[in-house]
């Protein structure tokens, strides 16, 4: 027998069994209903079922031989406009042999396509309508052009509740002989942030490890730190104690493996779970994670900004936080004194 990812080996084969997104599959029944349907734009964070969703819709409408009637495309490998031209335009020109009167192609990542791919890809939808039926699947809808956004009827995706996650999970282990404990499918929720796939792969990397599957398990497979020992590096450095702080974050981060963006995320999200802290000053730490997370994008060194990130958190010890220079205000007042001295 061959060895499944269970992220195939799990996935819905119907509308019926696609489950969080209850909105989107209500209406996409009647579409298979009616045997019609408009060009589609599915846009929701990764791992939420919107290809789940796109192939078991074909499914559903075209039966076993749904495979011929569906061009399946990653605009993030295929991006240019060449693929427009010569792929997507080869197989739409061509009639549906089926009883539905059209064929389907599913791009995934498409807010990866080009704006002249995309361009393209109007022109494409216009012309084959009357054979073809697109499915686009993004992050983000707003990297999508209007004039494709408008030709769409869009269904936004959303992440899934932690309920249904862990009834997803639960099914899964035992459906695989794992024992879990419930900190342990608490666990794997938190750190998949709702994103079922990344749950369902960090759930066999666990079982690779034991059968039964604890918190200390999962611990070992996801790079992620417990709440609690990100909220005591947070409040080592609200209460002046910089030091500490910085080596609690560091041993925390080469205990888990975690980078700097992973660590200004869980700090960012723990800020809203620290029920002691003052409002004011917790849009203020947000703020701040917010400013060296750009910085870690535009390529600093993680570890001093990080240290930089927690000296300023232990300003708010001293009280001294409003006083804490503001960098772009800097910069704009030394550009107007450059500016003065070429006058």
């Amino acid at each position: 027998m061959a060895l499944e990812i269970w992220t195939e080996k799990y996935r819905p084969k119907t509308l019926d069994q696609v489950r969080g997104q209850d909105a989107v599959s209500s209406r996409l029944k009647a579409f298979v209903k009616s045997k019609n349907m408009p060009h589609l734009l599915f846009a929701g964070p990764a791992g939420v079922g919107k290809t789940s969703a796109a192939v078991a819709l074909a499914k559903d409408l075209f039966g076993d031989n749904w495979s011929t009637a569906v061009l399946e495309l990653n605009a993030s490998d295929e991006r240019g406009i060449d693929v427009v031209r010569n792929k997507i335009k080869d197989f739409a020109r061509s009639r549906a042999i089926q009883d539905v009167p059209f064929k389907i192609i599913y791009l995934d990542e498409a807010d990866s396509l080009t704006k002249d791919a995309q361009h393209a890809l109007r022109r494409t939808m216009e012309d084959y309508a009357q054979s073809t039926r697109f499915i686009l699947s993004c992050n983000y809808s707003s990297k999508i052009i209007p004039p494709i956004q408008s030709r769409c009827a869009i269904f936004r995706f959303k992440p899934l509740p932690k309920d249904i996650m862990i009834k997803i999970l639960t099914e899964v282990s035992e459906r695989e002989g794992l024992m879990m404990t419930a900190g342990a499918l608490s666990f794997l929720y938190e750190a998949s942030e709702g994103d079922c796939r990344k749950a369902e792969n960090l759930l066999q990397a666990c079982s690779a490890i034991a059968q039964e599957i604890d918190t200390k398990i999962v611990e070992q497979v996801v790079s992620f730190a417990e709440p609690k020992e990100v909220a005591s590096v947070i409040e080592k450095a609200l209460a002046g104690k910089f030091l500490d702080a910085k080596e609690r974050l560091f041993d925390v981060m080469i205990k888990h493996g975690l980078s700097g963006m992973d660590v200004i995320a869980q700090i960012q999200k723990q800020i809203w779970n620290i029920d002691s802290l003052d409002e004011k000053i917790r849009l203020e730490l947000i703020k701040i994670c917010g400013d060296y997370e750009f910085r870690l994008v535009e390529g600093s060194n993680e570890f001093i900004q990080l240290e930089a990130m927690i000296a300023q958190f232990a300003q708010f010890a001293k009280g001294s936080w409003k006083l804490l220079p503001d960098i772009s205000l800097l910069h704009r007042r030394k550009e107007e004194k450059d500016d003065d001295r070429s006058d």
